[in-house]
């Protein structure tokens, strides 16, 4: 089923006084047909706002686009309840003759890695693509709750789009379990600094990359496993790379 997003101008104005205008904001719609207080409630939910009065919304266009994640909006899955409809499993590493998908682990040590570390992750997809920025900074995460999740950077490009280190320090600050992309790599392959590899590692921080199949994933509900073999003197392994995604009836 083809997501799709709607785009508009708003003005609100609040009860305890004061007033905010926004142009060209989106927010994740359940279909073509969304009405605008559909919309208008989406964003309120989107951004939190508290105390709001009246929402007037213009320029409302809805087009077909994945969906990004918007806080209460169709695809946001966080704390979810459990149900019994079934799992689906979803396919994220490429085959060996496509070059394969990598972990690499802290300080090279994969024995020490365990498997709560890369097993069932919770996983919120950070989609960017389509983004003029090549860098993927804080203002791309600071949305999500990550901590405890592994991280997944849908680029849709094998190079281009890279994590900065300010990005991958916030990462760390706010305590993500694992960070992955379908890029070749996290940082700009035409520099020799590594700085988010770098940053990640050097915290503790799983690096998966080389991911596949991240279009087919919800921004968040979810669950990842990259799982490596127990090798020694070995940092980076290929991995079998996978999402349980919940299935609703």
């Amino acid at each position: 089923m083809t997501d799709h997003r709607a785009s508009f101008d708003a003005s609100i104005a609040f009860s305890n006084g004061g007033d905010l205008t926004v142009h060209g904001f989106r927010v994740d719609v359940p279909g073509p047909g969304a009405t605008e207080a559909e919309i208008a409630a989406l964003f309120v939910a989107s951004l939190g706002l508290l105390m709001t009065d009246t929402v007037e919304l213009a320029n409302v266009r809805i087009f077909a686009e994945p969906h990004k994640g918007t806080r209460g909006g169709p695809s946001d899955r966080a704390g979810a309840p459990p149900h019994d409809s079934g799992d689906a499993l979803v396919e994220l590493n490429h085959l060996p003759q496509e070059g394969g998908t990598y972990l690499e682990a802290p300080n090279g040590d994969l024995p020490a890695l365990t498997l709560p570390r890369t097993v069932d992750l919770p996983a919120v997809v950070i989609r960017v693509t389509g983004a003029e920025r090549r860098s993927v900074d804080v203002g791309s995460l600071a949305a999500f709750d990550v901590r405890g999740c592994a991280v997944l950077l849908h680029t849709g490009v094998r190079e281009g789009h890279c994590l900065t280190g300010a990005a991958a320090a916030w990462l760390v600050e706010h305590e993500a379990a694992l960070v992955g992309t379908d890029a070749d790599g996290l940082d700009d392959g035409a520099r020799d600094e590594r700085p988010a590899r770098r940053i990640l590692l050097g915290a503790g921080v799983p690096v998966v990359e080389r991911l596949t199949g991240l279009e087919d994933l919800p921004p968040t509900g979810a669950l990842f496993t990259a799982a490596p073999p127990r090798l020694t003197g070995v940092a980076r392994v290929p991995v079998r790379a996978y999402a349980r995604v919940r299935v609703r009836r």
